[in-house]
């Protein structure tokens, strides 16, 4: 779906009220998504369900965002995250995400969840949006797409020791 849609450039916005819902299984592919979300990414409810998620992911997301998150998800921890999506169309839509695993009665990983609001856009213009755009231009430096994630994430560990913080820490605060 996302790689073969180009970005126009055009941002859809949506109520700080409101919040996108979705949910995967443990592979990523969507099992559940509430109406906002399917409105704001242009897609039905067939379009989506059994979809990876990533088919919303907009080209100018670094990759070292989505390794901490998958990190933390694997480790059985929630996370927090500013996250850049694309619409069906090529528009873009910025939410600030809460990711959670979900778990069975034994405590095994049985999905994810997520719950997304609108952005504070200070932060997001201040802080998230030139953060990205540096890892973005050190993930594209490399013609190894490794060596460029290993450069982005390298890059945000040192922002993060310099101010004596975890990643967490960092984006809840802002």
């Amino acid at each position: 779906m996302a790689s073969e849609i180009k970005p126009t450039g055009v941002e859809r916005h949506f109520d700080a009220a409101e919040m996108l819902v979705s949910k995967t299984d443990t592979k990523g592919r969507i099992t559940y998504c509430n109406q906002l979300f399917r409105t704001i990414a242009g897609y039905g409810n067939k379009e989506l369900l059994g979809k990876p998620h990533n088919c919303v992911r907009h080209p100018e997301m670094p990759r070292a965002v989505f390794k901490l998150l998958w990190g933390a998800l694997e480790a059985k921890r929630e996370i927090f995250a500013y996250v850049k999506n694309m619409s069906n169309n090529g528009d873009h839509y910025w939410v600030f995400a809460h990711v959670t695993p979900s778990f069975d009665a034994d405590g095994d990983v049985v999905g994810y969840h997520s719950a997304r609001r609108a952005p504070n856009r200070e932060v997001l213009t201040k802080v998230i949006q030139p953060l990205y755009g540096n890892l973005l231009e050190l993930e594209a430096r490399q013609s190894n797409r490794k060596a460029g994630l290993q450069d982005s994430s390298n890059h945000l560990a040192s922002i993060l020791e310099e101010k004596r913080t975890t990643y967490d820490q960092f984006i809840l605060t802002l």
